[in-house]
C-alpha cells in the first residue's frame, strides 16, 4: 500500500465522532447503575482483564491488567479502563437503553473535555433489518450492512469491521466500534431524537447536558490494513528477519520506508530504559517521528510485523520488583499504542543483569504473559546470544543458560527464537567432542538442533532442555563483515544450513534428525548494513528462502 493511501485513511480515522442526546424528548431515562457490589478502586491492588471497580462515583471496568493507574485518568482510548457507567444513574456508554447505540461517552481527558452544545435535531431511522447478525473475524467490505446489539450497522472500514476483537471493534458495543461502523437504524425500537452538533472546551465534565466525545482510536496506533496493535501478521513459512536500528554506528540512520520488502519481520532497535521499570523509544533526530509512524502502517499493510526490542549490546532494563514490572508492562503498552508496533523482542545482553536467578527472568516472563494477555496475537521472539543459551550444555549458572528458563516458560507465547551465532566464538555442542567454528555449516546446524531436539543440561547433571517446534526456530547471524566483530557466514554456507535443517540436503558432518519442513528462517544484524553494503545479505538469503517448500 502507498503512503499516502495509509495517509489518507489516518485523516479519515482521526476525525471526531459527534453524538449527542436531546434528553428532553426522551420518555424513558437511562437506568443507574447499581455500584453497591463493586469494589472501590485500590492503588496497591492488582486487576485483571474484566474486573470492576468505582472511582469518583463511576463504574470502570479492566480491559487488561492494570496496577497503580488510576481508572479516572486511565480510561482514555487504548488504556487500562473503560468507563462503564456513573453510580447515580448518568448515561453511559454501556447503557441498554433504546439510545445507547448513538451515544458515544468517554473519559479520556480528566482537566479538559469537549462538549457538545444543540443546535438542530433529526430522528434516528427505525424498521426491520434484515441484515445478518454480526459475526467477529467476518470479511466485511466498506458498505456492507450488519446488526447488532438491536441495531443495524454500515460498515466504514473494512479492515476494522473485520477485525476478530469484537471487544474493540463489535458494533455499537466494542470499546471503539465508532472506528469501523456507523449506525443506520435501531431495529424496530421507539425513535429517539439525536441532535446535530457544535464543539466546544469545556474545563468541566459535569454538565448536565453535555455529553462528553470520544475521539477515534490514536494515530499513532493504526495501520493501514485495520490491524490493530498486537494483531501480528502470519509469518511465512520460511521468514527473512533483519533489525532496523535507531542510530548511525558507521551504517548510516536509514528510514523506515527505504527497507525493501524481502523483509518479513523488521525488528527495531532499541528501547531505552527509562528508569524504575519504564521504558522510552527515542527516535534519532534525523527522522521524523510523524513520518516513522506513518512508514510503521505502511509496512503493516503490506503484512511485515514490525517489533519493538528490548536490549542491545549496551542496552538494560529495571525489573527488580513489582513496581518495576508494572512500569515495565505501561510503558511498553503505551508505545506499542503509539508506534502501533506488532510485538516485543528480547535481546538483554551482558550488561542487563542476565544469569540464573536474577529478578529480571522471572519478571520478563510475567511482563510478557500480561502483554500478550493484553494484545491479541502478540508477536514475541528473542535474540539472545550462545552462551546464555546453547552454553547451558557446558554449565548451567551464572550467564551459561540463563535465557533457557525463560525460553521455557514462554514457548507458549513465543513466535521465534533466534539466537546470535557470532560475537561469541565456536559452540559446543553434545554432537562433537569439539566445538564447532563459529561460521561453518555445521555450528548452524547444530546450533538449531539443540534449539528443536533438546539437549543436556550441564553435561547431564542439571536435566534436560526440552525443544521447541520447528518453526519458533531460525539462525541468527551478522549481515556481512563490518555488522560485527566475528561469527561472519558465507551466504552460500547459510543457505546450506538452511537446506540441511529444512531439508536434509547439503548437510556437513552433523545432521538432523529428521528434515524440519517448518523450520522458520534467518534473522540478521542489521538491516543497515545490509543496505549500507549493497543488500549482501537480504537478496540471495531472501531468494534462497523463498525457494523451500
Amino acid at each position: 500500500m502507498k503512503i499516502n493511501m495509509v495517509r489518507n485513511i489516518y485523516l479519515m480515522k482521526t476525525k471526531i465522532t459527534l453524538a449527542a442526546l436531546c434528553l428532553s424528548g426522551l420518555s424513558t431515562s437511562a437506568m443507574a447503575i447499581d455500584c453497591s457490589s463493586i469494589p472501590a478502586w485500590n492503588a496497591t491492588a492488582s486487576y485483571g482483564g474484566g474486573s470492576q471497580v468505582k472511582e469518583q462515583n463511576n463504574a470502570y471496568k479492566a480491559n487488561w491488567w492494570s496496577q497503580g493507574h488510576n481508572p479516572v485518568n486511565y480510561s482514555g482510548q487504548w488504556q487500562e479502563w473503560t468507563l462503564v457507567g456513573a453510580c447515580d444513574g448518568a448515561v453511559s456508554s454501556s447503557s441498554k437503553s433504546s439510545v445507547a447505540s448513538s451515544v458515544v461517552v468517554s473519559s479520556s481527558s480528566k482537566s479538559s473535555s469537549p462538549v457538545i452544545s444543540s443546535s438542530s435535531s433529526s430522528s434516528v431511522v427505525t424498521g426491520n433489518c434484515a441484515s445478518p447478525q454480526y459475526a467477529a473475524g467476518t470479511n466485511y467490505a466498506a458498505g456492507a450492512l450488519a446488526q447488532n446489539a438491536g441495531s443495524e450497522y454500515r460498515c466504514t472500514v473494512a479492515g476494522w469491521c473485520g477485525s476478530t476483537a469484537s471487544w474493540a471493534y463489535a458494533p455499537g458495543t466494542g470499546a471503539h466500534w465508532q472506528q469501523a461502523w456507523e449506525l443506520v437504524r435501531s431495529c424496530g425500537a421507539v425513535s429517539s431524537s439525536v441532535a446535530s452538533s457544535s464543539v466546544t472546551t469545556s474545563k468541566s465534565s459535569s454538565s448536565s447536558s453535555a455529553v462528553v466525545v470520544s475521539s477515534s482510536r490514536s494515530s499513532s496506533s493504526v495501520s493501514g490494513n485495520g490491524r490493530v496493535p498486537g494483531d501480528a501478521a502470519a509469518l511465512p513459512k520460511h521468514a527473512l528477519v533483519g533489525y532496523w536500528h535507531n542510530f548511525d554506528n558507521g551504517s548510516g540512520v536509514l528510514r523506515l520506508a527505504d527497507v525493501d520488502a524481502s523483509w518479513d519481520v523488521i525488528v527495531i532497535a532499541f528501547v531505552d530504559d527509562a528508569g524504575n521499570g519504564n521504558v522510552e523509544f527515542r527516535l534519532d533526530p534525523a527522522l521524523n517521528k510523524a513520518q516513522f509512524i506513518q512508514d510503521v502502517a505502511a509496512k503493516r499493510a503490506q503484512g511485515k510485523n514490525i517489533v519493538l526490542s528490548y536490549g542491545g549490546e549496551k542496552g538494560t532494563v529495571t525489573l527488580n520488583n513489582s513496581t518495576n514490572l508494572a512500569n515495565f508492562v505501561n510503558s511498553t503498552a503505551a508505545i506499542i499504542n503509539e508506534y502501533g508496533f506488532d510485538g516485543v523482542d528480547i535481546d538483554l545482553e551482558s550488561g542487563a543483569g542476565v544469569i540464573h536467578g536474577a529478578p529480571v527472568i522471572s519478571n520478563m516472563v510475567s511482563a510478557i504473559k500480561q502483554l500478550d494477555a493484553m494484545y491479541p496475537d502478540l508477536y514475541v521472539s528473542m535474540a539472545p546470544e550462545h552462551p546464555y543459551v546453547q552454553g547451558g550444555y557446558v554449565a548451567y549458572s551464572g550467564i551459561w543458560g540463563a535465557y533457557l528458563p525463560m525460553i521455557d516458560q514462554l514457548r507458549n507465547e513465543l513466535d521465534l527464537l533466534h539466537v546470535q551465532l557470532y560475537n561469541n566464538g565456536g559452540l559446543a555442542t553434545p554432537y562433537s567432542p569439539q566445538a564447532y567454528q563459529a561460521g561453518t555449516v555445521d555450528m548452524m546446524v547444530a546450533s538449531a538442533r539443540m534449539m528443536i531436539e533438546g539437549f543436556p543440561l550441564a553435561n547431564g547433571t542439571a536435566g534436560q532442555f526440552k525443544g521447541l517446534r520447528p518453526d519458533q526456530v531460525a539462525l541468527g547471524l551478522p549481515s556481512g563483515p563490518r555488522a560485527a566483530g566475528s561469527g561472519q557466514a558465507t551466504t552460500a554456507d547459510i543457505n546450506r544450513a538452511v537446506s540441511c535443517l529444512a531439508l536434509r540436503t547439503n548437510c556437513g558432518s552433523n545432521v538432523p534428525l529428521a528434515a524440519y519442513s517448518d523450520f522458520r528462517g534467518v534473522m540478521t544484524w542489521s538491516i543497515n548494513w545490509d543496505v549500507k553494503d549493497g543488500r549482501i545479505f537480504s537478496v540471495p538469503v531472501g531468494n534462497h528462502l523463498k525457494t523451500l517448500p
